[in-house]
């Protein structure tokens, strides 16, 4: 008897318990990204903004020889605020389908990407960010459709508004746990100019750079130029919103790993 009302009193507190502890949590984020611009996440740029999301991203490239590659989900997943400064980001691994039948179609690598908030001020207090990053990729891919070994990226990011502008932007390295001689570093720079023209619709231009140090591609860089389009946030319920957008990058550079590109996203805050 004592072990079946143990157990109905547990069954009673656990909801009203659960309910209460993601009330606090979603309260927690909401003044969280109160303290920090309301811009919206660019299309290729990881923002330096800490955000709270379902992210899922399609990327269609034109590579040399008229090859096409489809990127299905472009490594994007869910984001979570867990406490008042940081951000987690979990990357599903893309599925690269392969119009060339001589690579094999497969699954990319696992990603993951920790956010840590040092300074901001939302619209009433200078309208700036910035944010250090530390990613990290796992060479999860199947049939050469990923990286040959893990790759660890620290990144420093930070934006900027000045009126309805604002510059979102990103300087990262890539540092192989092994294999360096082969894979070699990476210098990754990223730039998002945007526009709020009005409360759904915000046109940007982004730059988006690698340069290699050592390795197979020692010397090398490319850059794209994506000019896109964000619209959105738009409310669904409550908390959830929905947003989506695209760009269309353009090899900037003598040397490129693929022409250009096409990219679709769209997210779900809340």
């Amino acid at each position: 008897m004592w072990f079946f009302l143990s157990g109905s009193l547990l069954l009673v507190c656990l909801p009203a318990y659960a309910q209460n502890w993601l009330d606090d949590w979603l309260d927690r984020v909401s003044q969280t990204q109160a303290q920090q611009p309301h811009w919206v996440t660019p299309v290729a740029t990881v923002t330096p903004r800490l955000e709270q999301e379902l992210r899922f991203d399609y990327v269609h490239q034109y590579g040399a020889g008229n090859y096409e590659i489809n990127n299905i989900d472009g490594g994007k997943g869910v984001e979570l605020i867990p406490t008042s400064k940081t951000e987690i980001i979990f990357n599903v691994p893309p599925y690269l389908l392969h119009d060339n039948p001589e690579v094999v179609d497969g699954w990319g690598d696992v990603s993951f990407l920790l956010k840590y908030r040092i300074a901001a001020g939302n619209e009433e207090h200078g309208k700036y960010i910035f944010t250090a990053f530390l990613g990290a990729s796992v060479p999860t891919g199947t049939y050469k459709n990923g990286a040959r070994a893990a790759i660890i990226t620290p990144t420093l990011a930070g934006g900027k508004g000045f009126g309805r502008f604002d510059f979102q932007a990103t300087l990262g390295s890539g540092l192989p746990v092994n294999q360096t001689a082969t894979i070699g570093r990476t210098l990754l720079t990223n730039i998002a100019a945007q526009y709020h023209v009005s409360r759904f619709l915000w046109p940007e231009l982004e730059s988006n750079s690698t340069f290699w140090y050592g390795g197979n591609f020692g010397s090398k860089k490319q850059s794209f130029l994506t000019p896109g389009l964000v619209l959105g946030r738009f409310p669904i319920h409550h908390r959830v919103g929905f947003a989506f957008g695209g760009g269309f990058q353009i090899a900037a550079t003598s040397y490129h790993q693929y022409n250009h590109a096409f990219i679709f996203t769209a997210r779900m805050p809340f």
